[in-house]
């Protein structure tokens, strides 16, 4: 412990030093960020990516200015490796954030992605979930009269100018609730934790941990628009509990009209153990009434945060600083619901790898561009946008000439880990390599992203796609290898 602080006392002492005032004229011409980002959101969810059932209109308010980018991957399915990757800049396994610890002590003294800012002068803060937070144990806290600002979850201090968590009732919240998982008989109460429930909640927005962020981050805006400013915003909905006052409900009642994925007799027959996902219609004993409810109320809580989004576009608007400001819109990574009877976010498959990404910069005309991109490569394109001084140590890629000509490709495929099933995908235009353990030893996936593009026919064992299976491993291979050599 003794270690650890004089640690992060002469980190402190570093980044202090290391920041740069800027001058009169830095202060105005220098774009701001605003970082918005939501919580276990699957792009399939919006209706800027094609839901007709659930309406997002504020996202897609910030995609009709900006670029929205349709094969966009996170680096790592589930939210501590996800958020520790885009937020210092390397992959997973670079950082060694497998799971939910902070990457500050395998990055040492590098300056994550809003620290970079800070260190050049930008007011940098957070509000709630930007690096990894439990939900819904984390939003809990101070509900019941603890301290929550002293629980930041695996958050890194020298980070942020200033932070705030945005406590709430989650699962706890006056309504009805119902718990969907594990509960066949219908006797069990509405539980916490990492479980499928829905709750129509009694009460308005500010209720609520979004809410409470929104407010929070119309302030800042308010209170920072004088200077540069970096600002995530860290949205909790949809992550489970499905949780969101009523009114957000009833466009999607009564559940029973909400339409399941098709369902393929022997789906999982031709897929290796780990592909099998580890929240299933079957082990989750969720019946089809209970199947079509999960899927209106994460609805609803999608809608609920898409209401807050707004209210932070309106602030901005507001500010009088919406025409020099960065906006980013995206999610840690996707979410099944329902497809191959998977539900929720770690496996490989598009639903779970895939995230939405819109990223709108003042002047840039609005497109849709189908190029490869992942998390990672944020951190070196909005530095570059914002003339902050280049880092070549970073693993991610410049894709700032994609916003002014979306059919420019940086990537001929995306790259992304599932470290709770030892998977890696690699993920080309017409094909989705998966692979489970470095050596491949559990299994590979392999389809045809042309002919099947929803991933129901497994390729990999075939003898006529003997050839293309060697093609990928030896590329997995050398992917591996090069993250290494390139590693921390």
């Amino acid at each position: 412990m003794k270690n650890h602080a004089l640690f992060t006392f002469c980190l402190l002492i570093f980044t202090s030093a290391s920041a740069l005032p800027l001058r009169a004229d830095e202060k105005t011409d220098r774009y701001n960020v605003l970082f918005i980002i939501s919580d276990d959101l699957t792009y399939t969810a919006l209706s800027c990516y094609g839901n007709e059932v659930c309406q997002t209109p504020n996202i897609d308010a910030i995609a009709a200015k900006g670029v929205r980018f349709t094969r966009a991957y996170c680096q790592g399915t589930y939210c501590g490796p996800s958020r520790a990757s885009f937020m210092s800049g390397y992959y997973p396994h670079a950082t060694g954030v497998l799971g939910y610890t902070n990457p500050r002590p395998q990055i040492g003294d590098r300056a994550t992605w809003s620290q970079h800012f800070k260190n050049h002068g930008y007011y940098a803060a957070r509000v709630s979930k930007i690096f990894h937070m439990g939900v819904p144990g984390g939003i809990e806290i101070g509900g019941d009269g603890r301290d929550h600002d002293n629980y930041n979850g695996a958050d890194d201090i020298l980070s942020w100018t200033e932070r705030f968590n945005s406590p709430g009732p989650e699962w706890k919240a006056p309504g009805d609730g119902e718990t969907l998982e594990g509960n066949p008989d219908g006797k069990k109460p509405v539980i916490g934790g990492n479980t499928f429930v829905v709750v129509a909640a009694d009460g308005d927005d500010e209720v609520h941990s979004d809410g409470k962020t929104a407010v929070k981050a119309a302030e800042l805006i308010a209170a920072h628009k004088d200077e540069p400013f970096w600002l995530g915003v860290g949205f909790v909905r949809p992550h489970v509990p499905f949780v969101s006052p009523r009114k957000y409900h009833e466009p999607f009642l009564p559940y029973d009209k909400m339409v399941l994925p098709e369902k393929i007799e022997g789906d999982w027959d031709d897929i290796p153990k780990p592909g099998i996902n580890y929240k299933t219609s079957e082990n989750m004993k969720m019946d089809l009434r209970r199947q079509k409810k999960a899927i209106g109320g994460y609805y609803a809580s999608v809608a609920y945060m898409d209401a807050q989004v707004g209210k932070v576009m309106a602030a901005l608007e507001a500010s009088g600083v919406a025409d020099k400001t960065i906006v980013i819109f995206t999610s840690d990574h996707g979410y099944h619901l329902g497809e191959h009877d998977f539900w929720a976010k770690v496996s490989l498959r598009d639903e779970s790898a895939g995230v939405p990404l819109i990223i709108s910069v003042p002047g840039k005309k609005p497109a849709v561009c189908d190029s490869f991109v992942e998390l990672l490569d944020l951190y070196p394109t909005v530095a570059s946008l914002c003339g902050l001084p280049k880092q070549e140590r970073l693993q991610g890629k410049d894709i700032s000439g994609m916003l002014d000509d979306p059919t420019l490709e940086v990537r001929d495929a995306a790259f992304s880990v599932a470290p709770m099933r030892k998977g890696f995908l690699l993920r080309e235009r017409d094909w989705a390599y998966l692979q489970y353990e470095e050596d491949a030893s559990k299994g590979i996936e392999l389809f045809d992203m042309k002919k099947d593009p929803l991933q129901y026919t497994n390729l990999a064992e075939l003898p006529e796609q003997a050839d293309r299976v060697a093609e990928f491993k030896a590329k997995m291979a050398a992917k591996l290898a090069v993250l290494r050599a390139n590693d921390l």
